[in-house]
């Protein structure tokens, strides 16, 4: 290593800890009840990161190697009656928040496709073995909304369903292989004013919310990533 290498790469470790060290003081300041020995291990680990749910309960990883997965979500007719094309539009968010943590998913307009020419499909395993897949994600919506609860002037997203996965074998049969109920409320500290926000652009913004809630059943996140939702 050269002279000037090395002392480009000493001022770049210098500088990243001096700024882990002032975000650390600034959340010990913001922050009452303080426990400074978690703040320490902030400051030369980083935040600590939380196994997603799907692979501690199956001991699998929708990452592995040549795993590939489909998603499909189903909401009531009186949520797409309320909101057009929920359903799609949550699969599309969700799709992307998995591609963009290494799943290797089938495109969304693909499955809907499928959907239209195939209206009497009732199962998801039905998909897994159109597209040929490892596993088959069922998102059920059974609750969606956009506004604080008896307000018209307020926006809370809030959502209730339930993630079921399925597991394909070379058959082209399913079996259930995991399941988890979501509860869902954004923003989590207050409401925000429709006067602050359109209704277009709140919707898109509880969606990546919403979509990344989902995702992070199967890929690994911080406990630090919330502080940005609270408020």
């Amino acid at each position: 290593m050269t002279i000037n290498s090395f002392k480009s790469t000493f001022h770049k470790r210098f500088f990243q800890t001096i700024t882990k060290l002032v975000l650390v003081l600034m959340l010990c300041t913001s922050l009452t009840g303080c426990n400074y020995f978690i703040l320490l291990g902030y400051l030369i680990g980083g935040p600590p990161s939380i196994e997603p749910d799907f692979d501690a309960q199956t001991q699998k990883s929708l990452t592995d190697k040549d795993v590939t997965v489909a998603i499909v979500c189903y909401a009531p007719l009186e949520l797409q009656y309320n909101f057009d094309g929920i359903h799609n539009d949550l699969a599309k968010y969700t799709t992307f928040r998995l591609h963009s943590h290494g799943v290797k998913i089938v495109n969304p307009d693909r499955i809907r496709a499928w959907l239209d020419e195939n209206p009497d499909w009732d199962k998801p395993e039905e998909i897994g073995e159109a597209f040929d897949v490892t596993y088959v994600i069922h998102v059920e919506l059974y609750e969606f909304g956009l506004y604080e609860e008896n307000s018209s002037d307020l926006y809370r997203g809030r959502a209730e369903g339930m993630v079921t996965v399925y597991e394909m074998d070379e058959d082209g049969e399913g079996d259930k292989l995991y399941s988890k109920e979501i509860t869902s409320f954004y923003p989590l500290r207050a409401p925000r004013a429709t006067s602050e926000i359109t209704f277009s652009k709140f919707k898109k913004e509880y969606l990546s919310r919403l979509s990344d809630e989902i995702g992070r059943l199967f890929y690994e996140y911080y406990r630090g990533d919330d502080f940005t939702h609270a408020i």
